[in-house]
């Protein structure tokens, strides 16, 4: 069984890139505007947070007068969209749904959801996203974290109905930094629940609950122990994006707490990097477990 999924998870890459190149050529989106990032997709308030970040002599106190804190985990809520992209992009990602194209799945936990590298969201969208209006906000809440260098990320949308998935065991990400955005739709209960960093998936005796908002996102550590609680009615939709900083992950891995040994892949890979003499930094993925 081991074996098995070595294996399997050695072949993620290759399966993406396949499904990525059918999709890139025969898929007809629905919005085609929305697989390009602009300003007016943003919340006003949140483009005043990015302003501030960015302005001389921004500090971690300021930022915070801007943002909602919860306890001392070092988890912050904050507007990301507005509310008629989020309504647009659900939209979107319902008609890929619905197409026959085919679907990779967010990871072994989420069995419904689309990642956006194979829609050819990553370069034209989560790229500019991470780098012009998400680092900013990072370098300061998470210095510790390579908040100021997260140079990649994997980034996909989870759904979650009552005929589908109606929550998520406890768990942490495989990220430094990680953005949660609620895109709707319409849904009562399914609260977040977050543990201690670094700690034991199972079980959680301790943790806080922290209702989604529409349109508004959640930053957290990646090794924030997490997880969702049932859905009572209705259909959740929300977006999420594992932020890495090789920097921090090349002398570690955040999920085997080991040097990591690597090989190569194509595109991000897990965030990690290897530079060869004379070369330019490569991507790579870790060990297979």
């Amino acid at each position: 069984q081991v074996e098995a999924e070595v294996q399997r998870r050695r072949e993620l890459i290759q399966h993406s890139v396949a499904r990525r190149a059918i999709i890139s050529k025969c898929y007809q989106p629905k919005h085609p505007e929305v697989h390009v990032l602009q300003d007016s997709f943003l919340a006003p308030d949140f483009l005043e947070i990015v302003k501030y970040c960015t302005s001389l002599g921004a500090h971690l106190h300021g930022l915070l007068s801007y943002l909602e804190s919860f306890s001392d985990k070092r988890i912050y809520r904050l507007p990301v969209f507005t509310e008629e992209f989020c309504r647009t992009f659900v939209e979107e990602l319902e008609h890929f749904e619905q197409s026959e194209m085919p679907k990779g799945r967010p990871n072994s936990m989420n069995n419904y959801g689309v990642l956006l590298n194979e829609l050819g969201m990553d370069e034209t969208f989560i790229t500019p996203l991470r780098e012009k209006f998400l680092q900013p906000i990072t370098a300061l809440l998470y210095p510790d974290l390579g908040g100021s260098c997260l140079d990649s990320h994997k980034a996909f949308v989870v759904k979650y109905s009552l005929q589908e998935d109606v929550d998520l065991s406890s768990h942490y990400d495989n990220a430094e930094v990680t953005l949660n955005v609620s895109l709707g739709k319409e849904f009562t209960e399914g609260n977040l629940y977050f543990g201690d960093f670094r700690q034991d998936p199972t079980p959680v005796p301790k943790y806080i609950e922290i209702q989604h908002v529409g349109a508004q996102g959640l930053f957290h550590r990646g090794g924030q122990i997490h997880g969702a609680l049932p859905i009572a009615s209705g259909e959740r939709w929300n977006l999420i994006v594992w932020m890495r900083a090789s920097s921090i992950r090349n002398q570690l891995c955040p999920m085997c707490n080991k040097k990591p040994e690597l090989v190569a892949a194509e595109g991000f890979g897990d965030g990690f990097t290897e530079t060869l003499e004379d070369q330019e930094p490569q991507p790579a993925h870790p060990c297979a477990l």
